[in-house]
This record gives C-alpha cells, sequence and structure tokens, in this order.
C-alpha cells in the first residue's frame, strides 16, 4: 500500500539527530523522498545509508543562504521538484538575565533559529511558486507562545518563526502552497538532554524527569510525537490546514498543569452536589 507521501521530496534540515532525525524516518517510511541537511556530516553519512535508496545527505549550514539555496537546487536536480520543506534545525543558545546577554549571543540566536526559517521559506517558493504547490513546514516551540518556557533569544526566535509562517502563508497560498508551524513542548531530544540531565547520552533518564512534567500522565514528549505531525501536515491529507501552529506538547499552552492526576483537579472538573 502506498505511503502518505509516496514520492513526495522533501528536504529536513537538523536531519541528523533529534525531532529532525524522526521525522527523516517517519517520512522515508512514508514513501518520501528525503533530502537529509545537516551540518553533522560523518552522522548524515551515515543516516543516508541505514535508511538506503529513498534518503540522501547534503551538508548544510542552515545559516548560510548558499547552502539553503544549495540544498533546495540539488533537490530540484535529483527528483524534478519540492514538495516539503521542514525548517527543523536549531539549538537552544545562550540563557541567562536579559541584561546580562550579549548582541553576539542575539545574533547566533536569532540566525540559527529565525534566518534559517526564512531561508527556507524564501527558496521554497522560488521552486514551489511555478509547481503551484508545496508545503513549506517550521519547528517553532511552546516558548514562543507563551513566556517562562525557554531562554529569551530562543523564545524571540521562535516567536518570530510563528509569526512569518502567518505572514508567508497569507501570501503563498494563492499559489497552492501551504504554510505551517509545529511547536513542540518538553521533548526526549538530544538537545533537551543535555540540558536537563548531567548525562547528554541518557535519554532514559530525561523521559523519566519528563514525565511528571505534562498533563498527559506519564507520557513524555518524543520526537516520533513531531515526526508524526509532520508527516500529516506535509500529506494531502492535511490539505485545508496552513498559516497556523500546530501545538505537539500534550496540553501545557492550553493552561492544563504539569504532572496533575484526577484527585488534583479543581472543582471546575466536578458537577456540584
Amino acid at each position: 500500500m502506498p505511503g502518505r507521501l509516496q514520492d513526495k521530496v522533501v528536504i529536513v534540515t537538523g536531519a541528523a539527530s533529534g525531532l529532525g532525525e524522526a521525522s527523516a524516518r517517519r517520512m522515508v517510511e512514508e514513501g518520501a523522498v528525503v533530502l537529509l541537511a545537516d551540518i553533522a556530516e560523518a552522522r548524515g553519512r551515515e543516516l543516508e545509508q541505514e535508511l538506503g535508496s529513498r534518503a540522501s545527505f547534503v551538508r548544510c549550514d542552515v545559516t548560510s543562504e548558499a547552502d539553503v539555496a544549495g540544498a533546495i537546487d540539488i533537490a530540484v536536480q535529483r527528483h524534478g521538484r519540492l514538495d516539503c520543506m521542514f525548517n527543523n534545525a536549531g539549538a537552544v543558545g545562550a540563557s541567562g538575565p536579559i541584561d546580562d546577554l550579549t548582541l553576539e549571543e542575539f545574533e547566533f540566536a536569532t540566525s540559527v533559529l529565525l534566518r534559517s526559517v526564512f531561508l527556507g521559506m524564501k527558496h521554497a517558493a522560488r521552486v514551489m511558486k511555478p509547481q503551484g504547490s508545496g508545503v513549506i513546514l517550521s519547528t517553532t516551540s511552546i516558548a514562543g507562545v507563551e513566556g517562562g518556557w525557554g531562554p529569551h533569544l530562543y523564545a524571540a526566535a521562535k516567536g518570530g518563526v510563528i509569526g512569518l509562517t502567518r505572514n508567508v502563508a497569507s501570501e503563498l497560498g494563492t499559489y497552492g502552497i501551504r504554510v505551517v508551524a509545529i511547536g513542540p513542548g518538553k521533548m526526549v531530544s538530544p538537545m533537551t538532554v543535555a540540558r536537563v540531565v548531567d548525562d547528554p547520552n541518557d535519554p532514559e533518564a530525561l523521559a523519566a524527569a519528563f514525565r511528571s512534567r505534562t498533563p498527559l500522565r506519564d507520557r513524555p514528549g518524543l520526537p516520533e510525537d513531531v515526526a508524526n505531525a509532520a508527516v500529516w501536515l506535509a500529506s494531502d491529507e492535511a490539505g485545508f490546514v496552513s498559516g497556523t501552529t500546530i501545538m505537539v506538547d500534550g496540553g501545557l499552552t492550553s493552561g492544563s498543569k504539569e504532572g496533575i492526576g484526577p484527585e488534583g483537579l479543581g472543582s471546575w472538573s466536578r458537577r456540584p452536589k
């Protein structure tokens, strides 16, 4: 049976690890031809071999316009089109009080997290407009929606991704192109492991720590959760979804509380006696 992304041509940035790797894997499983774009060349080449003929690696620094444009050109040269651009690459960047952060730290965060998305959208649109179709996905964060979920500069950049998604969707819809963002919550990924637990190679410790940090009881967020959302959004099943951010956060941005059982719910959840 054909997959949901059968023969669609997809680029995933930051594909060598974490959310990007999980998304690339699922997209290949669903029949897509995936270009793995990352600066981690050794791991990218390993993943290319592991995923087989439907995956190929290209070294891509997402802060470089030449690299991003080049990756998109490679996809078109090899496969004749680009059906989905997934702007996923990122980094947490600097933490600290606002009065202690440097301009260099600001510029790094915005170049990796926001400028890269602008470049991906710009050059994807360049080839999707003549096609009259395509999907541009970008990874934002709960930190871009509500305060207190991440460092200042990370939150600022991720909020920018949401605004850019809305605005670009309003332009590109007339060309048949959908533009959507995915907002992960607290995910068990390499980027967060290094921040939350002592051993950056111990995702199980992070999963244990995150079990009580979601409104969904005993359910940490996994890279596969973002991957599943990305597959759906890239597919024709989501053909009427554009200009919005799909939150994959276990309900955190709904106002639900973390780690609370039925016994801890307030009077609002019960009928008066």
